[in-house]
């Protein structure tokens, strides 16, 4: 069997106390984990042009889909195998023969084996401790005897007890599991918690390629992705766009970003291409992205405020973090409403090659704040010009009246 280690160079695990971080290797799961998110269907054309995608960003691993779903969706993940893409392929599978049996027709590199952890989740599916870890070694075996590699999945690690998860991942290690996955199922790890409960992990089997798959149930799953990172977890589980179950998973974006510009560690993708395949994500999944949402939505580049103009004009990272060519968009135009200043003012009146003095950009902001209060929002440019074709008019009439 391939170990993992192999497909993520010869860069060593480096983590934690060392100060010093290696590569991540990133495994895409959105069309597996991000298609199940409720009510999100991909089409084989979309996943492909997904997947595509995906593959012009440098992502070096992704998990196609579930086998055990059916005919259909094993020839989909069979055509995208085909395709020649560079990135490993992944079958994700329940710990049993039949899944894995599905698996192979499939054509995938490997396959993901997933075992409920915490007592939780294995009282809900009638099995027990010591059910997994009878069954354990034999389901490695045989899938290792049809796949390059076999990644094990603990899910439910989160409130899992921490001997047993202990005992479990010293298992995998020993059957010759590629990787082991910690899946923070419901999403109620934070960065303290994820940080101890991988350095536990990574402190009892060192030599054994450790994954994070974080939900974002709290709104932590790119912070506990990032904090698992540091903490000696290489290896990502990522959504574009978060896309995933409930709230979704930790969105390939904002890791990315976080670790390039929280980190300063390289996250060895091409960040150009987030912002086409985040639109194009959002587009075919029906879930529209918030205006807000960090590094791709829509205003996160924009700017009103008077004092952070001022300074942007001057040296943009002033008041913006990522510029926008990172993650191939252009810098937006500033906003003009209610928290604007004098230096936006005189930056259209400039750029239009209109007549401006300090007179006529006080008056104008008086109007434009007031229009701005009035709808509720910031103003267009032809709002602006329209205020100050007015006041221009009026500025003449009165120099004619004098005269």
């Amino acid at each position: 069997m391939k170990n993992i280690q192999n497909n993520i160079g010869n860069e060593s695990i480096n983590h934690s106390s060392l100060g010093v971080k290696s590569r991540p290797y990133f495994i895409d799961t959105t069309l597996r984990d991000g298609e199940q998110a409720a009510g999100v269907v991909f089409s084989l054309a979309e996943k492909i042009r997904i997947a595509d995608m995906l593959d012009s960003t440098g992502i070096p691993e992704i998990e196609i889909g579930i086998p055990a779903m059916g005919e259909k969706e094993i020839r989909d993940i069979r055509q995208i195998c085909s395709m020649g893409f560079d990135f490993k392929t992944l079958s994700w599978c329940r710990a049993n023969k039949n899944d894995i049996l599905n698996a192979t027709k499939a054509g995938t590199d490997g396959v993901h084996l997933s075992f409920p952890v915490s007592s939780l989740l294995m009282n809900s599916m009638n099995k027990s401790p010591e059910w997994v870890m009878q069954q354990f070694r034999e389901i490695i075996n045989y899938a290792s005897g049809l796949f390059q590699y076999v990644t094990i999945g603990a899910q439910d690690a989160s409130r899992a007890d921490l001997t047993f998860l202990k005992e479990y991942v010293s298992a995998a290690a020993s059957y010759g599991a590629a990787r082991v996955r910690l899946a923070d199922t419901v999403g109620i790890l934070n960065p303290l918690t994820t940080s101890e409960l991988v350095s536990a992990i990574h402190s009892t089997v060192p030599e054994m390629p450790i994954e994070i798959h974080a939900h974002n149930d709290l709104g932590m799953a790119t912070a506990n992705t990032v904090a698992a990172f540091m903490a000696g977890a290489q290896c990502l589980s990522t959504t574009v766009n978060g896309l995933g179950e409930r709230a979704g998973n930790a969105p390939m974006e904002e890791v990315a970003m976080a670790l390039e510009l929280s980190a300063n560690v390289k996250c060895g993708l091409d960040t150009t291409k987030f912002q086409k395949i985040s639109d194009y994500v959002s587009d075919v999944s029906r879930r529209k992205l918030g205006d807000g949402k960090p590094i791709t939505g829509k205003m996160v580049f924009s700017h009103e405020s008077g004092i952070h103009t001022n300074s942007i004009l001057k040296n943009r990272s002033t008041y913006q973090l990522v510029a926008a060519g990172m993650v191939g968009r252009k810098e937006e135009e500033f906003l003009i409403g209610k928290h604007s200043g004098k230096a936006s003012i005189e930056y259209y009146l400039h750029e239009a090659d209109l007549f401006y003095d300090d007179d006529m950009c006080s008056k104008l902001l008086t109007k434009v704040k007031e229009l701005a209060e009035r709808v509720k929002r910031s103003i267009t440019k032809a709002e602006l010009f329209d205020l100050y074709a007015d006041l221009y008019a009026q500025k003449i009439d009165s120099e004619l009246s004098i005269i």
